[in-house]
């Protein structure tokens, strides 16, 4: 009989957590040759992550089908290349996931509290993800100097309207949102259509990532965005000591 592993606080120092036997095949599918990176990951998420509070106890048991396999699904919608930003990146979810599963992406984590920017960005540079990743400490209100991204994700951030007026901003006028939602999200589309049309989005599209692949799949409310409207002068974001400069480049430590 193999030992569970030990997670959360008393467990030993970070290392892969391997993937279940049963999610394997999905995991294979997802993350390819980048799966062992995709542990490591796991392994950073299940003990320095419960430790500095960023993933609840009761979350590591689950972090494979919950969080990771949930959030590298969302690569279907990704073409080749393109600039993404995420917005609430919180312990990396969904950014460093996408970043993992997909080495052509280039992407911006953005995140306003300076515990979670300092696991970021001592995660991105543990998985050898310097020259993909960027890590801003800031608010995504204050973040629209930065260059208008491809994509723009969120995971379980905030309703709809209020992600609208957050998010499509940072992306580029063709470029889109792609907010990861729960079983309710047709009905939020339904709530706020309005208020994203206003916002310079189009039509919202609710899309299921990862059919046949993870059970459930995972729902993503897509927005394109259309058109600018001005919503008042931007603020640049701040330079945290493990942040990067508005331009876009890493900040050095000091």
């Amino acid at each position: 009989m193999v030992d569970e592993p030990v997670l959360g606080p008393g467990a030993p120092p970070p290392g892969p957590l391997p993937v279940p036997a049963e999610l394997r095949t999905a995991a294979e599918a997802l993350f390819g040759d980048r799966l062992d990176l995709a542990a490591e990951y796991a392994g950073l998420l299940a003990t320095d992550g419960v430790v500095r509070g960023l993933i609840g106890p009761r979350e590591a048991p689950r972090l494979w089908d919950r969080h990771l396999l949930n959030c590298a699904a969302v690569v279907e919608l990704l073409p080749h290349g393109v600039s993404v930003v995420d917005v609430g990146s919180g312990a990396g979810l969904p950014g460093i996931v996408l970043a993992v599963a997909r080495p052509d992406l280039a992407v911006t984590l953005i995140e306003p509290l300076a515990r979670r920017v300092s696991f970021l960005t001592e995660a991105v540079t543990a998985l050898g993800l310097d020259e993909a990743v960027t890590v801003v400490r800031a608010r995504a209100e204050e973040s629209q100097e930065l260059p208008p991204a491809d994509v723009v994700t969120a995971r379980a951030v905030a309703p709809l309207d209020r992600l609208g007026g957050w998010c499509l901003p940072l992306a580029a006028v063709g470029g889109r949102l792609l907010a990861l939602k729960g079983a309710s999200a047709a009905d939020e589309v339904a709530e706020h259509r309005d208020a994203l049309a206003r916002l310079g989005g189009g039509e919202p599209v609710v899309r299921r990532c990862g059919v046949g692949l993870i059970d459930p799949p995972v729902t993503v409310v897509e927005i394109v965005r259309e058109r600018v409207v001005t919503t008042g002068r931007s603020k640049a974001p701040r330079a945290g000591r493990t942040g990067s400069t508005s331009d876009g480049r890493r900040a050095r430590r000091r």
